[in-house]
């Protein structure tokens, strides 16, 4: 197999991490995704993703995918050990319940060509870094919620880490860059830390943008 990604990239961290999770060891092209000559913008890229975005997966068979959760879904379903969702059918559904709530809801509104289009239609740099704040304040507080009302384990869906961790972990980290403190949060906090712990989560964060 063979991922293409950014370092930077929270959508591709969530892939890394899911890999390194399942013990799976894959080629790896960086597809730059910040300037003006980003290499997800150029022909090359968009004729293999017409989407222009990272991750994607190239399977053993040849087969692209993208789309984050959907190639984490493919990877737990490929290499079921150690699962990526919970076994109870309501603990699927939350589990994917806060991965869809950060992945679709938060992310979304923050990536660098929704940032750079906001540069672009003049607005000012410090206008820009409220927005992202506001969007992750708004967004992680729902998910603080969701936790208070059904947390049962040590993670988001019980007491092994699950997709919702995995989407979790990026943005966690992004809020810290942005200048907002987990301990807002106090039960995303908690997780957080456990997932530090962990060495397929700490070492596969984004990376900070240079």
């Amino acid at each position: 197999m063979k991922l293409f990604q950014d370092k930077i990239s929270s959508a591709a961290s969530r892939v890394r991490i899911a890999l390194a999770l399942k013990g799976l060891d894959v080629e790896r092209e960086a597809i730059g995704i910040l300037g003006p000559d980003a290499l997800n913008r150029k022909p090359e890229y968009l004729q293999l993703n017409p989407q222009g975005l990272v991750p994607a997966l190239l399977t053993d068979e040849g087969v692209l995918l993208t789309q984050s959760l959907a190639i984490i879904e493919y990877l737990d379903e490929r290499y079921p050990e150690p699962p990526l969702l919970p076994g109870k059918l309501e603990d699927r559904a939350f589990a994917r319940t806060v991965a869809l709530a950060i992945a679709a809801d938060i992310h979304p509104l923050l990536p660098p060509r929704v940032t750079a289009h906001l540069g672009m239609i003049g607005v000012k740099a410090e206008d820009i870094a409220e927005w992202s704040r506001h969007w992750i304040r708004v967004g992680l507080t729902a998910v603080e919620e969701l936790l208070a009302r059904r947390q049962t384990g040590q993670y988001v869906a019980g007491d092994a880490p699950s997709m919702a961790d995995i989407c979790l972990f990026p943005q966690a980290i992004n809020a810290e860059r942005a200048g907002l403190p987990l301990d807002q949060w106090p039960r995303i906090a908690a997780v957080v830390a456990r997932l530090r712990e962990i060495p397929a989560f700490a070492d596969n964060g984004p990376a900070p943008r240079s």
